[in-house]
């Protein structure tokens, strides 16, 4: 039977060892939710309703632990890792408030005697998620997706398993059916076998998955054979552009707290940076010298505002593409090597801010760097995007030239959208004139549909 060892990346100390699923353990936990779902669907929505909202108050009550244990397993910053907590608690009390007007059925004037839109659950949905924000993760797919009256099972990263297995107890603590919500422990090399009989198997209804593209490229994949539902939501690149008349001191504290959230691994962190040649110098300068005051450190400390890397091969590929980085150019404007261990054990991870002269940097970078430097335009386009999103953040005083000017960071990202980016990019256009959403005419949204073919 394999196993999974979890690691506290501050010490390299092993923390606990699980015994790991193989395929037909996986699918007796299947079994065993599949059996839960319908008597769990039975239920009236207030009554969920009221269990996930239980569950929030269950993650107020352990908060300290949950805490705790992100820390340990993946060397969150303590700190952080209560914010999570709560914020997860609030997600539970959001989808408590709203969920049953959500799903309640919405009647539609048709013509016909009676049309109306009704919301049913799919079944079991196998939820995939990462090691980065490993209760919030979670939390945020699960309140709704339970709420909705579907069951679950998670497969965690492994290197969070504790986390997994913890946040199994907060919904039984809550007092859900044991079975309506079930972590798997699967260890890396059985990852893909075991994910893949799993979304093959008929009783699976949908997959939802966030980390990486090759992970989300085969777990679509599988979906797309088993001809599954699936929400990817995969690494992002996202910018973070100044422009010429950009308030410095804004833009830099901005900067650094994208930056380095998490320590640096999020996939919505500014993982580059486009400002304008007229004030590139004097915004690196500030910026490294900010980057140069974060508190290094044991991620159990108050104080500290960067911890480890959560597993070493992540801070050895970082490190790898700071070289890589540099020998096709760039500059490093503070730090330059890997850290020295944090409490004598695993190195923290290379804490580095770069200048690139060179088209040096297409690839996402999740850790404790930044890439930045250049024209807006003359760098649209060079750096490879993720599939998560194609957005960002900017600083400047004229809102309307940095619109402008973010799109025109998009050439040919027409040509990549489809009928329903067109419709969500209508919505968000003429919400401000307009109102809701539900304001925009009803003759737009059909021209933006599909046609049949």
């Amino acid at each position: 039977m394999p196993e999974v060892t979890t690691v506290d990346p501050a010490t390299g100390k092993p923390l606990a060892t699980y015994p790991g699923a193989d395929v037909d353990a996986a699918l007796e936990v299947l079994s065993a939710v599949d059996a839960a779902q319908p008597a769990w669907a039975a239920r009236p929505v207030e009554e969920r309703a009221g269990l996930v909202r239980a569950v929030g108050a269950q993650l107020r009550a352990q908060a300290g632990d949950l805490a705790g244990l992100m820390t340990a397993e993946m060397g969150k910053p303590i700190g952080e890792a209560r914010a999570e907590v709560e914020k997860s608690a609030t997600a539970c009390d959001y989808y408590a408030d709203r969920g049953p007007g959500f799903l309640a059925d919405r009647p539609v004037d048709t013509g016909a005697q009676r049309s109306w839109v009704a919301h049913e659950p799919l079944g079991v949905v196998l939820a995939v998620m990462p090691w980065n924000f490993p209760v919030w993760q979670v939390l945020r797919f699960a309140a709704p997706t339970l709420l909705a009256g579907n069951t679950a099972i998670l497969k965690h990263s492994p290197n969070v398993t504790g986390c997994a297995l913890a946040i199994q107890q907060v919904f039984r603590d809550a007092g859900l059916p044991a079975d309506v919500f079930r972590s798997i422990v699967v260890a890396e090399p059985d990852v893909p076998e075991v994910s893949r009989a799993l979304i093959e198997d008929d009783r699976i209804g949908a997959v939802s998955l966030t980390g990486s593209e090759r992970a989300g490229a085969a777990v679509a994949a599988a979906a797309g054979r088993a001809v599954k539902k699936s929400l990817l939501e995969l690494g992002g690149s996202d910018p973070f552009v100044v422009l010429a008349d950009a308030d410095l001191d804004l833009a830099v504290a901005g900067a650094v707290r994208s930056r380095f959230i998490n320590s640096g691994q999020s996939c919505l962190a500014a993982k580059r940076f486009v400002v304008h040649r007229d004030v590139a110098s004097e915004f690196s300068r500030r910026f490294a010298s900010a980057v140069a005051d974060l508190r290094v450190g044991d991620p159990r400390d108050e104080a500290t505002t960067i911890g480890p890397m959560a597993r070493g091969d992540l801070r050895d590929e970082l490190a790898g593409q700071v070289r890589a980085s540099v020998a096709a150019g760039a500059t490093v404007l503070t730090g330059g090597e890997p850290l020295a261990g944090l409490r004598g054990g695993r190195p923290g991870g290379p804490r580095r801010t770069l200048r690139l002269r060179a088209d040096g940097a297409r690839r996402r970078v999740a850790g404790h760097a930044g890439h930045g430097g250049g024209d807006v335009r003359a760098r649209r386009g060079r750096h490879r995007r993720g599939r998560r999103r194609r957005g960002g953040a900017g600083r400047e005083r004229d809102a309307v030239r940095a619109r402008r000017q973010r799109l025109e960071q998009r050439p040919g990202a027409r040509t990549r959208r489809g009928p329903a980016d067109h419709l969500r990019r209508a919505v968000r256009e003429h919400r401000g004139r307009l109102g809701p959403a539900a304001a925009v005419r009803r003759d737009q949204a059909q021209r933006l549909r599909p046609r049949a073919r």
